[in-house]
């Protein structure tokens, strides 16, 4: 298991701070170029940002497995589109992350 770097908490900090919510109107023409990533509502997306940023290539490799993490596909863009939906970003050069909104119950 790797060690987390003593900057980590300056990281998670920053990739927090620049986390934003997006229209999917507005990732479209990065999902057309490839680069937009989903991420499962089950993972926290600032999580998945930090150990993609340190190539933590077990737990994504575990994630993409599982199918909690992987390249946003064609029915998933297409439902988005037709929800207009508005989706957590956080880019982690050179990829976007999205997640979809979790739903909260009252």
């Amino acid at each position: 298991m790797k060690t987390k770097p003593e900057n980590d908490t300056e990281l998670r900090t920053k990739i927090n701070l620049e986390t934003a919510r997006l229209p999917w109107a507005e990732l479209q023409r990065h999902f057309a170029q490839g680069t937009v990533v989903f991420v499962s509502a089950e993972l926290d997306l600032v999580d998945v940002a930090v150990r993609i940023s340190h190539d933590d290539k077990d737990s994504i490799a575990k994630w993409m497995g599982d199918g909690k993490v992987g390249k946003v596909s064609d029915a998933q863009a297409q439902a988005w589109t037709e929800a207009d939906a508005v989706l957590w970003t956080s880019v982690v050069h050179p990829f976007i992350l999205v997640q979809p909104e979790k739903t909260v119950l009252h």
